[in-house]
């Protein structure tokens, strides 16, 4: 991450990383495929995560409510390393590629979320508009954490996004 904000991620090589680090080569590309990888990374133990907590939520709770617990969840993780949240985001903002490999991974987050959904017995199209829906809310709060001087605690941002997006879908203001 320091030489991705000390360089850029273009002009950092793999070799770089690997001596920065204190490895070879080799054993850089037996954890990662390139050098995008360190930045994503952890989409699979996140992605884990989130299916999880949607599969242990209690039967009677909401589909809506089931994503909401889980994301707030995730944002609790992300709360206890900010720092580390702000300087991937900001190599991420500067790389059109980076920006587009996360979209990837919020997409295959709200497929991920959907699949958890229709395992609780949610059919579709419910299951996708709630796991897109949350995954929207998800990616506004994160958008809001990184960028507040003194932010909120990243889950509560994400509870009171999905209040408001209850009040709009209830026909509230």
């Amino acid at each position: 991450m320091e030489l991705y904000l000390e360089r850029g991620f273009e002009q950092t090589t793999v070799a770089e990383i690997a001596n920065r680090a204190g490895l070879t080569e080799r054993t850089f590309f037996r954890h990662f495929a390139d050098k995008r990888e360190v930045l994503f990374g952890g989409a699979d133990a996140l992605k884990q995560l989130l299916v999880g907590s949607v599969a242990d939520a209690p039967d009677p709770v909401a589909p809506i409510e089931a994503i909401a617990k889980a994301l707030e969840g995730a944002g609790a993780l992300l709360q206890q390393r900010r720092e580390m949240a702000l300087q991937r985001q900001s190599v991420i903002d500067t790389n059109a590629m980076l920006q587009e490999r996360e979209l990837i991974k919020l997409a295959s987050l709200a497929s991920a979320l959907a699949d958890a959904l229709r395992k609780r017995g949610v059919d579709d199209p419910a299951a996708s508009l709630t796991a897109e829906a949350g995954i929207a809310v998800f990616k506004i709060a994160f958008a809001r954490w990184i960028n507040e001087r003194d932010p909120a605690v990243l889950p509560e941002i994400i509870r009171k996004l999905f209040d408001d997006l209850k009040t709009v879908t209830a026909g509230g203001p």
